[in-house]
């Protein structure tokens, strides 16, 4: 695999593939960042963007990851005491995950967000951007969508002034993450700034097939006991040959496969014997033409997933 699908393996959208060409052409380190609010517990939505974290890494990006204190604080998800404790845990989960710690640089926002340089920017940026743009851009991230506080107008112009900043080439995030980031691409170059190139991954859907959220319990987090794990696993939703918006298929897609180069499906001779696939399409067929049984997916899924987190149990 090429730099190029290295970096772009998994991705919902580039912005655009034509600059990411030119940049991956021109510079043999590029830099990346992604911005992550500490406000709770690590799950499968981080792992997403951790792993293309680890394949820009294995592609010469020099990967930068900021704990965003402030927007977690300015998106109401606790105080900044709070915060800055879950921050350090985030830390530790990223780097239990694959992240290398020695070539991952990890910045606090409040470390240079509450500079005049930086503050000024923001307030330059809040001059060339109208309330309706900034709200629409938070409609997707936002704790309180229908009834937003000023501070959460705020945030996606610090977001977009964290990136020239940062002095990173390309901004990752979420698909969810992408109006904020064309917020940037469009203003930066008007306050001198130069514009980034932009990779989005995909929303998951959680466990039961409907929008993830912790608090359905259709989600995992990174550090969930192993029999948790499995029990959510096993009653997760997966019918019979049906392949899209499968949550199960998913793991083997995002998480599992870009970290084992064959993946064994585990089942007594009756039922043809184990089988082994060297890539998540191969599997992704057999599943469709019901060649696999969901109990046997399951089961191989909860063996893999609790493989990758059993480092993260034995560090936090």
């Amino acid at each position: 695999m090429d730099r190029l699908e290295l970096v772009t393996r998994n991705v919902e959208e580039v912005v655009t593939i034509d600059e990411l060409k030119k940049l991956l052409d021109e510079k043999p380190h590029p830099t990346v960042y992604v911005g992550y609010e500490p406000s709770g517990n690590v799950h499968l939505g981080h792992m997403i963007t951790v792993n293309k974290l680890i394949d820009c890494q294995k592609a010469g990006f020099n990967v930068t990851v900021l704990l965003a204190d402030l927007h977690a604080y300015l998106n109401r998800k606790g105080t900044m005491e709070e915060i800055e404790k879950i921050a350090e845990y985030n830390k530790r989960c990223f780097i239990a995950l694959g992240l290398s710690e020695e070539s991952t640089r990890f910045v606090l926002g409040s470390s240079y967000q509450l500079s005049p340089e930086y503050e000024m920017n923001v307030l330059r940026m809040a001059c060339e951007t109208t309330v309706n743009r900034a709200r629409r851009s938070m409609d997707e991230v936002s704790r309180d969508a229908e009834d937003p506080h000023v501070s959460q107008m705020i945030y996606p112009l610090m977001q977009a002034i964290d990136i020239a900043f940062l002095g990173v080439d390309v901004a990752m995030g979420g698909i969810d993450q992408r109006k904020i980031h064309m917020i940037a691409r469009e203003e930066l170059p008007m306050l001198g700034f130069k514009s980034p190139v932009c990779l989005h991954t995909p929303i998951l859907l959680g466990l039961d097939g409907t929008k993830m959220s912790s608090s359905k319990g259709n989600n995992i987090s990174v550090d969930e006991p192993a029999e948790s794990v499995a029990k959510k696993i096993e009653k997760a939703f997966c019918p019979m040959g049906v392949v899209e918006n499968n949550p199960v298929l998913d793991l083997f897609r995002y998480h599992i496969f870009i970290r084992y180069p064959a993946v064994t499906i585990e089942r007594p001779e009756k039922h043809g014997g184990s089988i082994e696939y060297l890539s998540f399409e191969a599997l992704k067929g057999d599943f469709a033409a019901k060649k696999v049984h969901p109990l046997d997916l399951k089961k191989a899924a909860a063996k893999y997933m609790n493989m990758i987190l059993e480092p993260v149990r034995k560090r936090v």
